[in-house]
């Protein structure tokens, strides 16, 4: 059954509205951006009339692209002026990535598997967007030549923070990832003061886990 624009529309404003506002995202920006970014094409051909349901859809490689919320949760949480050096931890389908970029940010996304690199650097590079830097590797090592980082996001579970990726966070820089057991991480914002860990847990969440060698 064909996606029409129509019914596109109605599902990218149930998602606004419904899944997004009434959930207390707040920032704007980050609002136009998912309202910008065609999720359509970051999930497979035959999801695409859920593209926009409030749900993890799996993708390949046994991976998922997260919920719109947790997308849009994450990304207001790290309060992107436009100017930041982002790092990704699990590019996946793209889709974060796509917001992080869309939001002015100069973005390094590692993936683990170089099949969903492959197809995520084809999709952005379709959208037009230049301000993405992509790579294949063990995530938790992060990506050392390009740091520091204002910011680093994980989209995927670690039972603690990699020590590289804090040594990579830059100072007042602010890292958000899901911490905890393979069964159910808490969403956890850690802020770099002084050269400290301010922890700060957010919500109960579950995602795939962070594959290091």
């Amino acid at each position: 059954m064909t996606f029409s624009h129509t019914s596109r529309e109605v599902a990218k404003q149930q998602m606004l509205h419904q899944h997004l506002r009434a959930r207390g995202i707040a920032d704007e920006r980050v609002l136009a951006a998912m309202a910008l970014v065609p999720r359509e094409q970051f999930v497979p051909e035959n999801e695409a009339q859920r593209a926009y349901a409030d749900e993890a859809l799996a993708i390949d490689c046994g991976q998922t692209i997260s919920q719109p919320y947790m997308v849009a949760l994450m990304t207001q949480t790290l309060e992107l002026l436009g100017h930041e050096r982002v790092l990704e931890i699990g590019t996946g389908s793209g889709y974060q990535t796509a917001i992080l970029a869309e939001l002015g940010a100069e973005v390094y996304s590692l993936e683990r598997h170089a099949h969903l690199s492959e197809q995520a650097g084809v999709r952005l590079r379709t959208l037009g967007y230049t301000n993405v830097h992509l790579r294949v590797g063990d995530g938790s090592l992060g990506w050392p030549e390009a740091a520091p980082f204002e910011r680093i996001i994980l989209t995927a579970a670690a039972r603690h923070c990699p020590p590289a990726l804090w040594q990579q966070l830059a100072e007042n820089g602010l890292l958000i990832g899901p911490f905890g057991p393979t069964d159910q991480q808490i969403l956890t914002i850690i802020r770099k003061i002084d050269g400290r860990a301010e922890l700060q847990p957010s919500i109960g969440c579950r995602f795939v886990p962070l594959v290091a060698d």
